[in-house]
């Protein structure tokens, strides 16, 4: 089958990959659409030592099982399903997990994937595929809901204005907070003020915040985060990078600061918000590429100020 495929630190366009079949209880999935999201370059820079097929945000048609015929969407996390974490909900965290794309699966960039059956979630007629190849994303930016109580009218900063940055203000802001994102690209935060945003240059924030987000996909996150949280406030990482930080912590022990993780979100919030029209992620789609043109997808998702680049892989 076609496919993108990384392996000794090179991504390559693979026409006559080997198709690796799943396993009982999963279902084959035909990919229509695709999207390159941060992660995805890390792991073409060495980020988890991935080799196969990278991509984890898509939308595609079931051809097995109770969806079959219909267009799905698959949350990334293969859990086992009977292990003790997974008891308690928290099969997210499941030790023997694959992940789509990331860890031990390959992922969306082929003509198929394979998913168990209840990671899959049909998406609504109306809703195109240019909005629900966005389900992941989306769901990423809603569990923030799950890392921190926030209140309404509750000020929160998000620190960058890239594709997950625009996502978690709406995401934010759906709350009831009074958002402000801060970015260092005026055509990015011109469009989140299009969206209702307060947006403004990260050097002229103005003020602290009892809630920042770091949404900037970049090793100085944390610390650019930190220094905008007020003492006893809340940071939450969305940043995933190959680089470590390398900032001291002892502001977090000083100002007594929380320092919370948050990864990925469930579905059917973000499948919700996304069919009621509360988020809009189609203006940070800049370029929709053939998946045969996927090194060149990539090298255009990492030039500086890209938003959101998508593969099409096949006809819906």
């Amino acid at each position: 089958m076609r496919a993108l495929v990384l392996a000794d630190g090179r991504l390559r366009f693979d026409p006559r990959h080997p198709e690796r079949h799943g396993a009982p209880g999963e279902t084959r999935v035909d990919v229509t659409l695709a999207g390159v999201c941060a992660t995805d370059l890390e792991l073409a820079r060495g980020y988890m030592g991935f080799a196969g097929v990278p991509g984890h945000e898509f939308v595609g048609v079931a051809r097995e099982g109770p969806y079959a015929g219909r267009r799905v969407v698959g949350e990334i996390n293969a859990a086992c399903g009977h292990c003790e974490r997974c008891a308690r909900g928290m099969d997210r965290h499941c030790a023997t997990r694959t992940v789509l794309g990331i860890l031990g699966r390959d992922g969306a960039f082929a003509e198929r994937l394979y998913l168990p059956q209840r990671n899959l979630s049909p998406v609504p007629d109306e809703m195109p595929d240019d909005v629900a190849v966005f389900v992941e994303p989306v769901a990423a930016a809603l569990a923030l809901g799950e890392a921190a109580d926030v209140a309404p009218g509750a000020r929160a900063a998000v620190v960058g204005d890239g594709k997950l940055g625009l996502l978690c203000a709406q995401a934010l802001a759906l709350s009831g907070a009074r958002v402000t994102l801060l970015g260092r690209h005026e055509r990015k935060l011109e469009i989140a003020r299009r969206a209702g945003a307060d947006a403004r240059r990260e050097v002229d924030a103005g003020a602290t915040f009892p809630l920042v987000v770091d949404a900037t996909g970049s090793s100085d996150g944390l610390a650019r985060a930190l220094a905008l949280v007020e003492p006893r406030g809340t940071v939450v990482l969305k940043t995933t990078t190959r680089d470590a930080p390398k900032e001291s912590l002892a502001k977090i022990v000083i100002d007594e600061i929380r320092v919370v993780g948050s990864r990925c979100g469930r579905f059917a919030p973000a499948i919700e918000a996304l069919r009621a029209g509360r988020i809009d992620p189609r203006p940070l789609v800049d370029a929709r590429l053939p998946l045969e043109r996927g090194t060149e997808a990539f090298a255009k998702a990492g030039e500086r100020g890209a938003l959101k680049v998508l593969l099409q892989v096949s006809a819906a």
